[in-house]
């Protein structure tokens, strides 16, 4: 063991909180900073969203639908930092909301929260496996001739394979090349980076005509026709899902705590950093498509050349082929998007092994000696990440089946995801300040307010994304959301109610004999 001296100032910590060094910590601020920003990706909401955000009620509600989106998550990556700060460890908010809690209600509250964040993350890789997918169909459809000129749309089937091979290779990454994993995520931030900067200001550029800022900033127009929402409110709310869906994954940070130098300060900063990003450069690729449409009815019809399924792609064909008359600057950009969701595909496996680990680790999963095992020359979870892409892959089973599997995947995502946020955010909120011992990064007397703004805001994001989408309701268009996470949130707490409460703890210390003054109020 190292001299207490020596020992990097995230370990100390992670010792003081009762856990011993496992992982490898090399990773640098710059690469934890690389691997949150992979999470979140430039593209990977607004791409799949974009569409039916601008249908709900045209380019206000989505421009500016992401300016206030982005207020309120600035409170969120707040409350979270401070947290993180405190508490740098793999578990982070599952071991964040048992020690929050304290002993009555710790076991519960990590309980609910690791499942929570479970069920987020592993959806959300598959909500990056079906974007992506759904890019490259739309990449091989315009290098093959377009929707008018014959070319290939992949079926059901082939779009499934192209799905379940790409969460195979994010495993596969994951479990054998954790340091090809950090390069990657370095040469992601610059992929979005420079891919992003050039995509905003290159496609107003090439764009035959642009849109005028009247249009672009104050233009209202509900989409009734299509979806059946006549209610002006309640299309703005809608139109804000891209962002929403968008401004999440910033606690991929947390998750890499154990392996990042000096974790306490560190993981803070690549939260935030994160969070101002993707701020900067969404806003800027929402505007960039927004001002390049050339026809609005034009993007949603099926007989265009991307068959009206994806408008940010009928977007870039447009620009490019009244430029040029070619697709080559389409298919290009197009595939700088498909990059990306690659590069967030691969973070977000990361992230949801890391959780499946921490609560394995502390017996909170079926089998939890098997999903907790550290590949002996790796030293990385490899289990977890294969029984995350397992079920990711399993949720793309329905595609075969069902056209509104990403409506249901991305809600789940969403919900899992930033609900578990809510849990050691509201106990942050009401703990005694006595009990709490802040680390580095520290908001002082403004942290009870910050909590309470940061609180408020994910319950509403939980309950938007529950609702309807389009009316009249129908089999066919239904949010089977609220269904598909009530069953499984059925299951988790019937679990609980029935056997775990009797035998889980939260998270269990491996050291003991913590200095005095630095005891946890963790169950014991």
């Amino acid at each position: 063991m190292e001299p207490e001296d020596q020992l990097d100032s995230g370990e100390r910590r992670l010792n003081e909180l009762g856990y011993k060094q496992e992982l490898r910590r090399e990773m640098t601020l710059f690469k934890c900073m690389a691997i949150a920003f992979s999470t979140m990706t430039l593209f990977t909401g607004i791409v799949p969203l974009y569409g039916s955000s601008l249908m709900y009620a045209g380019p206000v509600g989505l421009v500016w639908g992401w300016v206030v989106v982005t207020f309120f998550t600035w409170f969120v990556g707040f409350a979270m930092s401070e947290i993180c700060s405190s508490f740098p460890t793999t578990g982070s908010l599952y071991f964040w909301a048992a020690h929050l809690a304290g002993p009555r209600w710790g076991p519960l509250a990590s309980w609910v929260c690791a499942w929570l964040e479970a069920i987020g993350l592993i959806a959300g890789i598959g909500t990056q496996a079906y974007a992506g997918t759904q890019t490259l169909q739309n990449i091989i459809l315009l290098c093959t001739g377009t929707n008018k000129n014959g070319g290939y749309f992949a079926p059901r089937g082939v779009f499934l394979a192209i799905y379940i091979v790409l969460c195979l290779i994010w495993a596969v990454l994951n479990t054998f090349a954790l340091n090809v994993i950090a390069i990657i995520d370095v040469v992601s931030i610059y992929w979005q980076v420079v891919g992003g900067t050039v995509i905003v200001i290159l496609l107003p550029l090439v764009a035959k005509t642009t849109q005028p800022a009247s249009y672009v900033f104050t233009h209202f127009e509900l989409g009734d026709a299509t979806t059946g929402i006549r209610s002006g409110a309640y299309a703005i709310l809608l139109s804000w899902l891209v962002s929403q869906y968008s401004l999440y994954g910033y606690d991929a940070a947390a998750h890499l705590t154990e392996e990042t130098k000096g974790a306490d300060i560190n993981g803070p900063i690549a939260i935030l950093s994160s969070i101002g990003l993707i701020s900067v450069f969404g806003w800027g690729f929402i505007l960039a498509l927004t001002f390049s449409i050339q026809s609005p009815t034009y993007l949603y019809d099926p007989s265009n050349e991307t068959m009206g399924s994806f408008v940010p792609a009928q977007i870039l064909y447009d620009a490019f082929h009244g430029r040029y008359h070619n697709a080559t600057g389409a298919i290009v950009l197009l595939c700088v998007i498909w990059g990306s969701f690659f590069f967030g595909g691969l973070s977000i496996t990361t992230s949801a092994a890391r959780v499946v680990y921490a609560l394995s680790r502390d017996g909170g999963t079926p089998f939890s000696k098997v999903w907790r095992k550290v590949h002996p020359k790796y030293k990385v979870p490899a289990n977890a990440v294969w029984i995350c892409a397992a079920f990711a892959i399993l949720l793309g089973f329905p595609i075969l089946k069902i056209s509104v599997v990403f409506t249901a995947i991305t809600s789940i995502c969403t919900i899992g995801w930033v609900g578990g946020y809510a849990v050691p955010i509201f106990f942050r909120m009401i703990i005694a300040k006595e009990k709490f011992h802040p680390g580095p990064f520290f908001l002082g007397t403004a942290s009870r307010v910050v909590c309470a703004v940061a609180f408020l805001w994910i319950c509403y994001t939980c309950v938007i994304f529950l609702l309807p989408t389009v009316y009249p309701i129908q089999f066919s268009t239904f949010n089977y959301a609220p269904i598909a996470l009530g069953i499984v949130l059925g299951a988790v707490m019937g679990w609980w109610i029935i056997d775990a409460r009797h035998w889980f703890k939260g998270p269990v210390r491996e050291i003991f004999g913590v200095p005095s003054g630095k005891e946890t109020s963790l169950p014991q």
